[in-house]
């Protein structure tokens, strides 16, 4: 079956008619993962040598997470981060790293994680790497880590005493150096979000996929915003559906081709505009609903949540100042 086909058939006939109860349990049942690797989905971002998908072009798997987040966003966003590691293993080319670990990955038998949004933080680095015997000693925390209890490693980023990154596969078990505080989210709260405590935590060499000069990394992070844009489009595409609303369809595919279209500079006003697309649609759902909409068992507000959640989700200065200057335009 067509990946696009496969992907919107799991979404309406899985993922949307199970979401509310995915939303209500502590974590996303193993079953709903077990789906998306049954179809080949955990080789979305793989090379087909190892089992992936292959994908000839980006555009499509940006169509499979938008369809799929429009399906059920907890699961799709603890899907969502082992592509992370499948792409940094395939580029890393062939290693016994990537020997170990990329085809299984791809088949969704061994499934990640990452821990690098602290890279995204001022100051001092919250996650060092200091050189040891045979590897390094990872010291500090990893404050956004998603799928714990679901996920085999983490991809998982410490910054050196020069500013370079260690891009490392640690095991997710806890440990007498590695310990995890469970978030408690208002949506998505299933995804089992937690920060990690890494104490003298030792990672040998042949768990290390690459070293990375830090400046190289905010360059690409800066060019590889486009991809969360895609979740703020799934939920606004829902509520789309549910609403039976053209004009909604409408400005989802306008913002799409916003978000497909920006540049470097660009992209953070594009991604201001799919979040607050997608709590725009969130809204009018609640609002048509009533009063009904508010109960727990009711998809407008759970939807409602989750646009809030994407307003912070996988957000940089840039996209804040693109959404407090929207924001900042008072409605008359």
């Amino acid at each position: 079956m067509d990946p696009v086909a496969l992907a919107r058939a799991l979404s309406d006939d899985v993922l949307f008619p199970g979401a509310l109860e995915v939303d209500a349990a502590d974590i996303v049942p193993v079953e709903r993962l077990d789906c998306l690797a049954e179809a080949g989905l955990y080789g979305l971002a793989g090379p087909s040598r190892a089992h992936g998908m292959g994908l000839p072009d980006m555009g499509t798997g940006l169509e499979i997470i938008e369809i799929l987040a429009g399906g059920c966003l907890t699961t799709t966003f603890v899907w969502i981060q082992h592509h992370g590691a499948v792409r940094a293993l395939a580029e890393a080319g062939s290693s016994r790293l990537s020997d170990e670990f990329l085809e299984p990955m791809c088949r969704g038998v061994v499934r990640a994680g990452v821990a690098f949004s602290g890279l995204r933080r001022p100051g001092p680095p919250m996650l060092a790497a200091a050189p040891a015997p045979g590897g390094w000693r990872f010291d500090g925390q990893a404050p956004w880590v998603t799928g714990w209890g679901r996920v085999d490693v983490i991809r998982a980023a410490a910054r050196r005493a020069d500013g370079d990154i260690v891009w490392a596969v640690v095991d997710a078990r806890s440990s007498d150096s590695l310990s995890a505080e469970r978030l408690h989210l208002t949506a998505v709260n299933a995804s089992a979000t937690v920060t990690l405590t890494f104490r003298d935590h030792f990672v040998g060499d042949d768990r290390v996929i690459t070293t990375q000069p830090f400046d190289e990394w905010q360059m690409r992070d800066r060019a590889g915003l486009r991809l969360n844009g895609s979740l703020a489009l799934g939920v606004a595409a829902r509520c789309a559906s549910l609403l039976e609303s053209h004009a909604l369809r409408d400005a989802v595919a306008a913002c799409r081709a916003a978000l497909d279209h920006a540049s470097p500079d660009a992209m953070p006003d594009a991604r201001a505009r799919a979040s607050a697309l997608a709590l725009h649609a969130a809204t009018t759902l609640v609002v048509t609903g009533g009063g009904r909409s508010i109960t727990m068992d009711h998809h407008a507000q759970r939807l409602a949540r989750e646009a809030l959640f994407l307003l912070v989700f996988g957000q940089t200065a840039s996209i804040r100042a693109a959404q407090l200057d929207r924001l900042g335009r008072v409605p008359v």
